[in-house]
């Protein structure tokens, strides 16, 4: 193809980052094309030459169908590939501002092994422009060849959903762009060759970005919506769920629920669109609102928990709260950006003694990321209360009976997730 010194059957394929988004892609190429699993976490490339994801997001038998697939902390092996695909975190820093670190250093490595005739590819969520105007001039700094002369970029954002066993890697659509025509249909004729569901080639890497920033930043805003209604019919008496039902029965009513929002997409992307948007002069008053009352449900379970503490006449300071679920998802490992430690926190403030328990989470991890070492197993009838943060099949199979065991005489239940049948929990969201 003109530009690309190689076809795509020819292509040896870097996947730069190896976590949920990065070593799935990397599991589905090493089906097909060689590929080298890239990642700076020696821990981690050992972890997948034993055959074992801790992520599980991919399984021991996944793995090894990939038998084209090589891991590696290794420059020298980097430079093997062709084809790049940056796969990296983009997170916010403590002012919610975009952290590009990730993506810089990334872009500064592949500065140091591309050659003449590679392409780059960035599936790392970003704002519009960030490809170009903040990762390219890395690479042409670090190596000195020329963008869209000696080598070429394109984008196509990532849509891993951590946990979800069903919306895999190939299953769902896979929105494509390219530097130049050419690349542009290279791209995605690389990732046709693997998606299932298919692909969509964007006009510009620009529209991509915006495409990826935006999916999240709507899915936010209605989350938002749904969490204010929560706070309304709370305090109107009305169980939020019973009207969300009878909403539901409407064609077109989208099924929302409200709850903390967390993780490391649509707890964060929004930032990135807002922080540009600011950029150019324009205050985007719609999505930083919804993210304020996304980000404040912490605070507003632990004070509804309060009140009907004080209303059982359970003393605050110094009572035990066990506090059901860390991950930002049911049924899935995954704790970055969780928002139970707001609750946590919240609770820390009123002198509350929280227990946290959850089946899914590495200890080690809980405490190198936030600090907080999880209980094995919560105690049965010691609890002054408990709130259901995260909706793990677990605690649906403890059911009512299982978890009200868990509780003192006089207690308070806070069912955030609808686990418990309506009738069964003292307050729900």
């Amino acid at each position: 193809m003109k530009n690309v010194a190689h076809s795509v059957e020819q292509s040896t394929i870097a996947i730069i980052g190896l976590g949920y988004v990065g070593l799935p892609l990397a599991v589905e190429f090493g089906k097909h094309y060689a590929t080298i699993g890239f990642d700076i976490n020696q821990a981690r490339i050992s972890e997948l030459n034993r055959g074992e994801d801790h992520t599980l997001e991919v399984s021991p038998e996944e793995l090894a169908e990939a038998t084209r697939l090589s891991y590696s902390a290794d420059l020298a092996d980097l430079a093997r590939a062709n084809v790049y695909i940056v796969t990296v975190p983009t997170p916010i820093d403590e002012h919610r501002q975009p952290d590009l670190t990730p993506l810089i250093k990334a872009s500064e490595t592949l500065g140091k092994v591309i050659k003449a005739g590679d392409v780059v590819i960035y599936e790392s969520t970003v704002y519009p422009g960030a490809t170009e105007e903040d990762c390219i001039p890395v690479i042409e700094r670090v190596s000195g060849l020329k963008y869209n002369v000696d080598f070429f970029a394109g984008y196509s954002p990532e849509r891993i959903n951590p946990g979800d066993k069903e919306h895999r890697v190939t299953t769902i659509k896979k929105v494509t762009s390219g530097s130049t025509p050419d690349i542009a249909e290279f791209v995605d004729s690389l990732y046709r060759s693997i998606i299932i569901a298919g692909t969509y080639k964007a006009s510009s890497i620009r529209v991509a970005e915006a495409a990826k920033v935006i999916e999240n930043t709507q899915r936010d805003l209605n989350i938002a919506l749904i969490n204010e209604l929560a706070v309304i019919f709370n305090k109107l008496g009305i169980d939020t769920e019973e009207v969300l039902i009878a909403a539901g029965t409407k064609w077109n009513f989208l099924p929302f629920r409200p709850g903390l929002v967390g993780g490391h997409c649509i707890g964060v992307d929004p930032y990135y669109l807002t922080h540009k948007a600011q950029s150019i002069g324009y205050n985007p008053e719609v999505i930083l609102a919804g993210r304020r009352i996304n980000d404040s449900m912490g605070r507003y379970v632990v004070n509804e928990l309060v009140k009907a503490m004080i209303k059982r006449r359970i003393h605050v300071a110094g009572a035990k709260v066990l506090v059901m679920g860390l991950t930002f998802k049911e049924n899935c490992p995954d704790i970055r950006n969780t928002k139970v430690v707001d609750i946590l926190s919240e609770l820390q403030e009123y002198g509350v003694t929280a227990d946290v328990f959850d089946p899914w989470v590495d200890t080690a991890e809980a405490q190198h990321e936030y600090g907080i070492t999880p209980i094995s197993s919560p105690e049965q009838h010691s609890y002054d209360a408990i709130i259901l943060a995260v909706g793990h099949k677990q605690f649906r199979e403890l059911g009512s009976e299982g978890i009200k065991k868990l509780c003192n005489n006089n207690s308070v239940i806070y069912d955030l997730k609808y686990i418990l049948p309506a009738g069964e929990s003292d307050l729900r969201l």
